[in-house]
């Protein structure tokens, strides 16, 4: 046996915020690698349709209703995805949506919504679930972060700020969970194609692209799908035990230009007839 015993073959994973966008394709991708998943979102509604499809193509799905703002609610959770598919083996923190606006727009209320949702309820789902895992000696936390928190962004400040804050969180929690057998890790996905802002007006949208593009944000229009960043996040459950991605970043690749030729492509024009042979 190597330094650390592997994975275990029933692994039981949460996703909340499961009912639509990248918690949806997460909890899709897990469930197809053999993973039996809870999903959790206030949407239940949406959640079992989803749950109904994983267990047609022979997956193992629980859906159960989730506010992350909650007490009651995360630990109610918790207690059903238990009894019904067994201890968690693996959190997916992704429960969260998008407040567009200038930061003087933003009433304090709406900016405390943000850090509510992305910061308070990804660690009131963390302390919820790691007794179990401390005691079991094993266990991932994986917190769906946002490139936004590294480069920041005119328009996002609310969201933002909750990522940037959610990151120094998950960085302390590394160094706290050292030698524990449990991992935090985060994964920062780029503008992603989902619900998120879809309700927008398309004047609002505009300036806030173009807003992006004069700090050099908006550098093309392509965005990632959703299951593009499922599949990092299960990248990051499928790593064995032994090392752990402490954080990812995935960003949309741009549209294909025209191949640029480099100089020494490009040969020299010779006028005249050609140099004749020297014997």
């Amino acid at each position: 046996m190597g330094r650390f015993a592997p994975h275990p073959i029933r692994r039981p994973v949460l996703v909340a915020g499961a009912s639509s966008g990248i918690g949806a394709a997460t909890a899709v991708e897990l469930a197809a690698r053999g993973y039996p998943v809870a999903l959790g979102a206030r949407r239940v509604e949406k959640c079992q349709e989803l749950a109904d499809q994983i267990r047609a193509m022979g997956g193992e799905a629980l859906a159960v209703e989730l506010d992350v703002t909650d007490d009651h609610s995360v630990a109610y959770c918790l207690a059903m995805t238990v009894e019904v598919l067994g201890d968690i083996d693996v959190l997916v923190a992704g429960a969260g949506d998008t407040t567009f606006g200038l930061l003087a727009d933003i009433d304090s209320a709406s900016f405390d919504d943000q850090l509510q949702v992305h910061l308070v309820g990804a660690n009131r789902l963390a302390t919820a679930v790691l007794p179990g895992m401390a005691r079991r000696q094993r266990g991932q936390l994986i917190f769906v972060g946002s490139d936004v928190a590294l480069r920041r962004r005119p328009h996002m400040g609310a969201y933002g700020a909750a990522k940037v804050a959610l990151t120094s969180m998950v960085e302390s929690l590394q160094m706290e969970l050292e030698g524990s057998g449990v991992s935090a890790s985060i994964v920062h996905p780029g503008p992603t194609r989902t619900a998120m802002g879809s309700d927008m007006p398309q004047d609002a949208l505009e300036s806030i692209i173009r807003d992006w593009a004069l700090w050099g944000h908006a550098r093309h229009n392509y965005t990632l799908r959703a299951g593009d960043v499922a599949r990092a996040i299960a990248f990051v459950a499928d790593t064995p035990p032994g090392g752990y991605i402490a954080s990812m970043v995935i960003e949309p690749q741009a549209p294909l230009a025209e191949p640029r030729k480099r100089p020494h492509q490009q040969r020299p024009q010779v006028s005249g007839s050609s140099p004749s042979k020297t014997h």
